[in-house]
């Protein structure tokens, strides 16, 4: 990544009928209790992880996303992969969604906002960790690589992070709009860096992964498009998957030309 740009309700428990508590006596009541049938505890499996738990796994697997990046550089047919950026951002948004910080977020209330503010900062936090897991990582197997606030990445790393943390949020999202553009813009991302790579590393690098990454976000905007279940929706994810996806090569071009 361093060495190139490239309520419910309260009458009865889930499982249960609103007429037993009301028809049985004390003992029927303890032994529907203790029957132990899934779903009659009334957990959600997806909240069964505490929320510390989850975000602190997320960091874990933050670093250990850099570690493997400085591993699998040295990995022939992986090296051009582990040195491009939008893997990484797939990783970051991916646990930011596992980590569950933006989880119900919705409408425009205080308590929504910040909840989306907290995942786009986690997904800031992440990216860093990664680097951070990856400098570590490179030195300790004898490569010298710094790292410092002035870094190329390490600066990218807060607009991507910002990102990468609200399409966490959108793909979540009840509408089917910004599910939508949380598909394009993750497609863009993908795309806009293999065409990119085509068009001006290719030659060292062979044209084999940028062909894939471009593939796999084109299927990204298609299952985005799937997903997004309305008309605007649709328009919304090929819209923001094409218009990104040259923003995205023209930026890193650009940059390429300083």
């Amino acid at each position: 990544m361093h060495s190139t740009l490239s309520s419910s309700s309260s009458a009865a428990l889930p499982g249960t009928s609103s007429g037993a508590g009301s028809s049985g006596s004390s003992g029927s009541s303890g032994s529907s209790g203790s029957s132990g049938s899934p779903g009659s505890s009334g957990t959600d499996p997806s909240h069964a992880v505490p929320p510390l738990a989850r975000v602190t796994m997320a960091l874990t697997g933050a670093l250990l996303a850099g570690v493997a990046t400085s591993f699998g550089q040295a990995v022939p047919g992986l090296g051009t992969v582990s040195n491009s950026a939008g893997p990484w951002f797939v990783v970051a948004a991916l646990l930011v969604l596992a980590a569950g910080v933006g989880r119900g977020s919705r409408g425009g209330s205080r308590t929504s906002r910040l909840r989306v503010a907290l995942a786009m900062v986690l997904g800031v936090v992440l990216l860093e960790l990664m680097h951070i897991g990856y400098w570590a990582a490179t030195n300790l197997r004898g490569f010298v690589d710094t790292l410092s606030l002035t870094n190329f990445w390490v600066v990218m790393a807060l607009p991507a992070g910002l990102l990468a943390g609200a399409v966490a949020v959108a793909v979540r999202s009840s509408d089917g709009r910004w599910r939508g553009a949380a598909a394009g813009v993750t497609a863009a991302v993908l795309i806009g860096e293999g065409v990119r790579g085509l068009l001006q590393v290719a030659a060292t690098t062979g044209s084999a992964t940028w062909i894939v990454q471009i593939v796999v976000g084109v299927a990204v905007v298609v299952v985005g498009i799937a997903l997004a279940r309305t008309p605007v929706g649709r328009v919304v994810a090929l819209g923001t998957g094409i218009v990104g996806s040259v923003a995205v090569a023209v930026v890193y071009v650009g940059i390429a030309w300083l």
